[in-house]
């Protein structure tokens, strides 16, 4: 290739032509060949998925106290490896669109109250029973009871009743729902044999490899499950998750080739992770948001007047500059942004401003004490950076708010959810009601900011019925603004998943549901 051919080339490769650099950009490709007669191998764009290979992850996010019961799934670790060995009803495509997976079918009734999904047959679990419709029913059952930690319970309790008929799951509304079926791809939601009331944390699904080795905080083992359904998932022999919770020992497991893909790339060193020859840098704008949380149940979070005042004390670009180094935008106080459907884009951007920060705060009548807020690097990269900017602009608005840096282990069971100010971060949900119905409605067991507002609750409800995408937009916009005035949330900046992988893994697919493709890295990818 000429020095100017490739130079051309690497305006859309970034200077490394890859298979899958080549596949990503493939227009790109294809109009460089026309115009300069370049004869592209045979593999580079019909890549076919080669089978083989031990594939293994290094993972921030994961604790001792982890568990493989989709049900407590609260960390990237375990819903990373609830996609490995476990699947759901349906699943959200990275293009946004719902289909079916353990369901082969399903349709509406009685305009979005009663939903039939069709289960589909000759699926086995990995103790060798085959899946069937009771098992599905057992495992709604089992998230949807009040007695349950489950993370999706929010979204279960719309449901009136369920029921099985054959090979069919029939599920009853309260109210009409169309988003029924991409909330059932909430990844807590995957189905167990007998729903997991036997054994919920034996990490028996029926995804395409099958769990060997279950170690929480340090790995977790898995290996190809022979009888799995779909020829076109799980290419891999065996697939292994480490937890690094370290950032550079994470970077460096990777630059070593001791681990072949990572997540949550810190975006300080992304750009220099990158130079590698060996490993690509992907970035994915999404939905998740690095947020600080205040309980607004709990003194002095009750008082409207301060936690306004703690809004407009976040220098939110200031954040994304330096915390995220560009890899982000900013938020606006709500969990939705641009890459949900219906976003109100008319509500106003909550403004850095130190003097009405002040304002506020000398109006909350607060004593002087110490606000505390509990933050580690476990809630987010960046965490405690994030903290300490956020501590230097509260204070010189006259506000004492003072760190509490906690250890990364234990941070998802014992500070998040439970201390009354804390770092955190969601990961958001394929549709707007569903990350409402998770974190904000009252009885949301995730409602992690204490808000509970009848207004909003009676409006997520009429949203969910509404079937006019028009007077549905205008229902969100007004939750939307509710939270942004009401709520404890204080949500500075939205992420890009930032993801390191070996080059030699094919088969990447941009999803802006989560980070390594929505946890489906090991089940959709392959070696070159």
């Amino acid at each position: 290739m000429s020095d100017k051919l490739q130079k051309f080339v690497g305006k859309f490769t970034g200077g490394k032509l890859t298979r899958r650099s080549v596949l990503g950009r493939a227009s790109a490709i294809a109009i460089l060949a026309a115009v300069a007669g370049f004869a592209l191998p045979d593999a580079g764009i019909a890549a076919e998925p080669k089978k083989g290979g031990d594939f293994v992850m290094g993972l921030k996010g994961g604790e001792s106290t982890n568990s493989l019961d989709p049900a407590l799934s609260t960390s990237h670790v375990t819903a990373k490896a609830l996609r490995t060995y476990g699947e759901t009803l349906t699943e959200v495509t990275p293009e946004g669109e719902v289909i079916a997976r353990l369901a082969e079918s399903f349709a509406p009734r009685e305009g979005g109250k009663t939903w039939d999904f069709t289960i589909r047959k000759g699926v086995k679990f990995h103790n060798g029973q085959e899946m069937t419709a009771e098992d599905v029913l057992k495992t709604m059952q089992r998230h949807s009871d009040e007695d349950t930690k489950s993370g999706a319970l929010g979204i279960m309790r719309g449901i009136e009743s369920m029921e099985v008929d054959g090979d069919t799951f029939t599920v009853h509304l309260t109210t009409p729902n169309a988003d029924l079926p991409f909330l059932l791809s909430d990844y807590h939601l995957v189905i167990q044999p007998n729903g997991g009331l036997d054994a919920p944390g034996a990490g028996i699904g029926t995804g395409p490899y099958k769990v060997t080795a279950d170690e929480p905080g340090i790995r977790y083992k898995f290996e190809k499950f022979a009888d799995y359904w779909d020829a076109t998932r799980g290419h891999y022999d065996s697939v292994e998750i480490i937890v690094i919770n370290d950032d550079t020992a994470r970077a460096n497991a990777l630059q070593s080739g001791i681990v072949h893909a990572i997540n949550l790339v810190s975006p300080k060193t992304a750009k220099l992770l990158g130079r590698s020859p060996e490993i690509d840098i992907e970035t994915t704008s999404g939905k998740g948001h690095y947020i600080f949380v205040m309980h607004v149940d709990t003194p002095p979070f009750d008082n409207k007047d301060l936690r306004l005042a703690l809004k407009h004390a976040v220098n939110r670009e200031e954040l994304v500059d330096k915390v995220l180094a560009g890899y982000g935008k900013v938020g606006n106080d709500s969990p939705i942004n641009e890459a949900y459907p219906l976003f109100d884009s008319t509500i106003a951007q909550r403004t850095f401003d130190l003097e009405k920060a002040k304002e506020l705060y000398e109006k909350s009548g607060h004593d002087g004490s110490p606000i505390v807020l509990h933050v580690s690097d476990a809630a987010f990269a960046g965490a405690l950076d994030a903290a300490q900017l956020f501590q230097q602009s509260a204070n010189a608005a006259g506000i004492p708010l003072q760190l509490k840096p906690e250890p990364a282990d234990g941070y998802w069971s014992e500070v998040w959810n439970k201390k009354p100010f804390a770092a955190s971060y969601w990961g958001g949900r394929p549709v707007q009601d569903q990350m409402w119905s998770v974190g904000y409605l009252s009885t949301a067991d995730w409602n992690d900011t204490r808000f509970k507002n009848a207004e909003f609750d009676a409006m997520l409800l009429e949203a969910r019925g509404e079937l006019d995408p028009e007077k549905r937009q205008e229902i969100y916009g007004k939750m939307a603004r509710l939270v942004h005035e009401e709520g404890g949330l204080i949500n500075p900046m939205f992420n890009q998943f930032i993801d390191g992988m070996a080059t030699n893994v094919d088969g990447w697919e941009t999803n802006p549901e989560g980070d390594l493709m929505n946890g489906f890295i090991a089940v959709k990818t392959w070696f070159d």
